[in-house]
């Protein structure tokens, strides 16, 4: 799997994420975050998310016998409005993804 992956929301816009590898620490920053799944084809999104605290999020750990890996990416978006925005935009074109944000 590849480091960066870009995925595109509803608007058309792309938006950059970065792989966040287990054992690696993330700094304390809100952001956007998405949980793929690596398929023949690329990958397919499972989880699109909004956190206030990206560094309390995990990487999946070693997929077991039979199934295939998934991978934690993140964006940092310090900014609520962007957050939220590209949070609602990606979960438009991404819809059978399961949708989270911890945003309050």
């Amino acid at each position: 799997m590849q480091d960066f992956i870009e995925l595109l929301g509803a608007s058309g816009a792309a938006y950059r994420f970065r792989r966040r590898l287990t054992g690696t620490p993330h700094l304390p920053a809100a952001g956007n975050y998405v949980l793929v799944q690596e398929t023949a084809s690329g990958f397919k999104v499972l989880t699109v998310g909004a956190s206030l605290d990206l560094s309390t999020l995990r990487p999946p750990s070693a997929a077991r016998t039979g199934r295939r890996q998934s991978h934690l990416f993140t964006r940092l978006n310090i900014a609520r409005a962007a957050r939220t925005a590209e949070h609602e935009d990606l979960a438009a074109n991404y819809q059978a993804a399961r949708l989270v944000t911890d945003d309050a």
